[in-house]
């Protein structure tokens, strides 16, 4: 792991003052929303603006990268970013704001896509999954960094939203300025979805389920927070404790996946996480409380979405990794989108439960889904699964197919 950080030290750093500024826009503007009087609708508008942005960059800056390179479309990208931060503040207008959160998912999916085709390139085939694990957890610490950072000033001025654009300007000078060369790049076709179903239908349901599940954490958490009064030291605490969670978690759930059946712990993480929103509504508890429920509610979403990454992969041929890994990630995009909607139309009907209420209901959905699963394909023995991947819902179809690859285990895969 030494030499690992030695050679890839400029593309990690970038990548955590990268994490570092996103997460800190994502859940200031939540709060920001509150203090602006923003309903509760609008800004889930808002916040699925980044996932459809995210989604359509997927789909189309591999073919910018392949037409003008990396290093300009990295830089070209990270511009974009620095500018954007900057202006939510310019003016509080919903549809702007949208806008914004859009040009915010376009980019920094472009940004990623770039950081680990690069990160890929870079590495050796005994280091690689040693360097994906790295990036993984640079990322997560990144984002709990981020909600540190939002204590410093208030939420309400224009500072917080200057620190975020001149961490990712930062960001760019290590990764630019490294001696490694930029890698050739090729686009991945996606997987047909029928194709991709008959492999794995838990993968692909469960995948779609999770995308609303984390597009909810991840982007509505602030706004929850902001609508039932939570001060900022407690809103950036409370998303802190989901990621510190997801971070704890991924391995000693993975190590135990590796040795057991993925659907049945698939089926009993996803009812920690229905029986997690039905404590909170039930109990109301306090600070203390939302806390731990965010932390136990992260701390299973993580390594149920690597859960089902892993075990569809169990199911694939090598040779369809990379299609594979895109049509997955597409499904994930879909999930996303629809998620912050169907929550802020919740919170609009039914108050602020409405949120653990949606996390909750597609948590159940899950496991009476794989709990059906269960009885209609036989389990794989720890002899034919692939070992588990750390992976993390903001990674792109370029890692995904590298760490699935790594995964996989050499023994001959079954048929669908």
């Amino acid at each position: 792991m030494i030499s690992v950080l030695r050679m890839t030290w400029p593309l990690l750093l970038g990548i955590l003052l990268l994490m570092v500024g996103n997460g800190m826009q994502g859940t200031l503007l939540g709060i920001r929303g509150g203090i602006e009087g923003i309903p509760t609708f609008q800004m889930s508008v808002v916040m699925t603006g980044y996932f459809g942005g995210f989604l359509l960059g997927s789909l189309t800056v591999p073919t910018l990268i392949k037409n003008v390179g990396h290093v300009r479309v990295f830089a070209a990208l990270g511009s974009l970013i620095s500018a954007t931060l900057i202006l939510f503040p310019v003016e509080a207008n919903w549809p702007f704001w949208t806008f914004l959160r859009f040009m915010i998912g376009y980019c920094f999916c472009g940004v990623y896509i770039t950081a680990e085709s690069w990160l890929n390139a870079g590495s050796s085939n005994e280091n690689r999954g040693q360097a994906l694990s790295a990036y993984m957890i640079v990322q997560m610490l990144g984002i709990v960094i981020a909600q540190a950072l939002l204590n410093v000033a208030d939420p309400a001025g224009f500072l917080l939203f200057v620190i975020p654009s001149v961490l990712v300007s930062l960001a760019f000078t290590p990764i630019l300025l490294s001696a490694q060369p930029a890698p050739q790049f090729q686009t991945i076709k996606r997987m047909s979805f029928r194709r991709l179903y008959e492999a794995s239908p838990l993968g692909c349901v469960g995948i779609f389920l999770m995308g609303g599940v984390f597009a909810v954490l991840s982007g509505m958490s602030s706004v929850w927070g902001a609508q039932i009064g939570l001060t900022v030291a407690q809103i950036s605490l409370f998303v802190a404790a989901i990621y510190a969670g997801g971070l704890v978690l991924q391995y000693p759930i993975g190590w135990i996946s590796d040795r057991y059946d993925r659907r049945k712990l698939v089926l009993g993480l996803s009812a920690i996480g229905g029986l997690c929103g039905l404590v909170v509504i039930a109990a109301q508890p306090g600070t203390l409380g939302l806390v731990i429920a965010g932390a136990i509610m992260g701390g299973v979403a993580n390594p149920v979405y690597a859960l089902l990454l892993a075990y569809t992969n169990d199911y694939l041929d090598q040779s369809d990794m990379a299609s594979a890994s895109a049509g997955l990630l597409f499904i994930y995009g879909l999930g996303s989108m629809a998620g912050p909607l169907a929550t802020g139309w919740l919170m609009g009907v039914v108050g602020p439960d409405g949120y653990w209420i949606y996390m909750g209901v597609l948590m159940a959905l899950l496991t009476v889904y794989a709990g059906w699963r269960t009885t209609q394909r036989r389990g794989l023995t720890p002899d034919e699964q692939g070992s588990f991947a750390v992976i993390t819902p903001s990674a792109t179809p370029i890692a995904v197919e590298v760490v699935l690859d790594e995964a996989q285990s050499d023994t001959s895969q079954p048929a669908a």
